[in-house]
């Protein structure tokens, strides 16, 4: 099978690369040993987060370093065991971290987010998936009158610094919102402007399906399997070799493994997270944050999902869903949750690099190979805006974003 490019990996990016790619005259073929939106774009709070203009950095109060060291909260645990193979990204994320260094970083960053919205409307309207989103945004909740406090006071900082657009819930009308809630909470943000999605993976499947239906090729492979062959790359697929000009590589926490082999060793790590859908008699109106405790609550197909914060660990390490576990119990002290869907929690991986910044454009030392990965938490809001600069680059427009701050060559 002969193709202009070959792109490795059909999660959200992945998926958004190639209909970008497909929108501006390139033959495609998407290679994934899975289908499309099957591991780490299933396993999401189902947000396309305007908001997130600012990533998540490593923190530099002493309190809370220590809270995480002694595992002392439900938003962050850690293997001991992989802590020798990430102390080297870990410094860096922290060094990365820094009030002055993060500054610039969330600027970078937030360009971006800033298209998340509009980029993902014209494939919905495309994909014919509207059914799947609701343009309602979500909360974050806050059981203290001093923890509100400090949310509303961030959200006015954000909304002067980004112009993110949020809403002040008092905690009469949050109970009124909601009333599946069963204890009181002081307030919440309410911010207005993201989307929500009630199957994340079932909207990664619509735009393959867009793609495909437009004439694009999806195909079971192991990008494992990646070579040069002349000028060019091939890689085995379960339809026979898939040859093309240029290769992405697309594949979210496993592009690490795969570069390695061409000679490149970037400081990329992953954050692991666990889902479980319970049932729920009176559902949420919409996705909420336990702030003090950092769990997402977000109503889905499947029933109430149920999402930790993360996890530090190898990637094929054993499960400990010792989150998810913790979790359940402080949401149950919220809401009126029955039983769990599934018999165990889901397991997925973001992936991350110190600088909290995705890699996207050319591989340094590979004519024809472009990297698309790191996008963290953010995978599934970034998907088609990530794609379209890839894209632009790729195909020799001029770039709508700038996009020197995620070059590969700064690591």
């Amino acid at each position: 099978m002969q193709a202009d490019v070959v792109v490795l990996g059909a999660g959200m990016i992945g998926v958004s690369t190639a209909l970008q790619l497909q929108r501006r005259g390139r033959n495609v073929v998407l290679v994934d040993r899975r289908a499309p939106g099957e591991e780490t774009s299933y396993g999401n709070a189902g947000l396309i987060q305007r908001e997130a203009v600012e990533p998540y950095p490593f923190p530099h109060d002493s309190r809370m370093i220590f809270k995480v060291a002694r595992k002392g909260g439900i938003d962050v645990n850690y293997h001991p065991s992989a802590l020798p193979h990430l102390a080297s990204p870990l410094a860096q994320y922290w060094w990365w971290s820094s009030p002055s260094r993060y500054a610039q970083v969330a600027r970078e960053y937030s360009r971006l987010i800033a298209h998340c919205l509009s980029e993902h409307d014209s494939l919905i309207e495309e994909a014919g998936a509207g059914a799947l989103v609701r343009k309602s945004g979500w909360r974050t909740a806050y059981r203290s009158q001093e923890a509100l406090e400090k949310g509303l006071a961030n959200a006015e900082r954000l909304a002067q610094e980004y112009g993110v657009e949020h809403a002040p819930v008092s905690g009469d009308e949050l109970a009124r919102l909601e009333p599946g809630l069963t204890q009181r909470l002081a307030g919440a943000v309410h911010w207005t402007q993201p989307w929500s999605v009630r199957d994340p993976g079932a909207l990664v499947a619509s735009y393959a399906s867009l793609f495909q239906a437009r004439g694009g090729a999806f195909v079971s492979g192991d990008a494992a399997t990646l070579e040069r062959h002349g000028a060019g790359w091939r890689v085995t697929t379960s339809e026979g070799p898939v040859e093309a000009a240029e290769a992405v590589v697309a594949l979210g926490p496993w592009s690490d493994e795969l570069l390695r082999r061409f000679g490149y060793h970037l400081p990329l790590f992953v954050k692991r997270g666990y889902h479980r859908h319970y049932d729920m008699p009176t559902p949420l109106s919409m996705a909420m944050l336990d702030a003090e405790n950092g769990i997402m609550l977000a109503p889905m197909n499947r029933g109430l999902r149920i999402t930790t914060g993360a996890e530090f660990a190898r990637l094929d390490a054993r499960a400990t869903p010792l989150q998810s576990s913790k979790a359940e119990r402080v949401a149950r002290e919220l809401l009126a949750i029955g039983d769990a869907v599934e018999q165990t929690p889901w397991l997925g991986a973001r992936p991350c690099t110190p600088d909290m910044k995705p890699v996207i454009g050319p591989a340094p030392k590979h004519a024809g190979l472009w990297f698309h990965f790191g996008h963290a938490h953010q995978g599934f809001t970034l998907g088609p805006a990530s794609g379209r600069l890839l894209a632009e680059m790729m195909c020799g427009e001029t770039p709508y974003i700038e996009p020197a701050p995620y070059s590969a060559k700064r690591f």
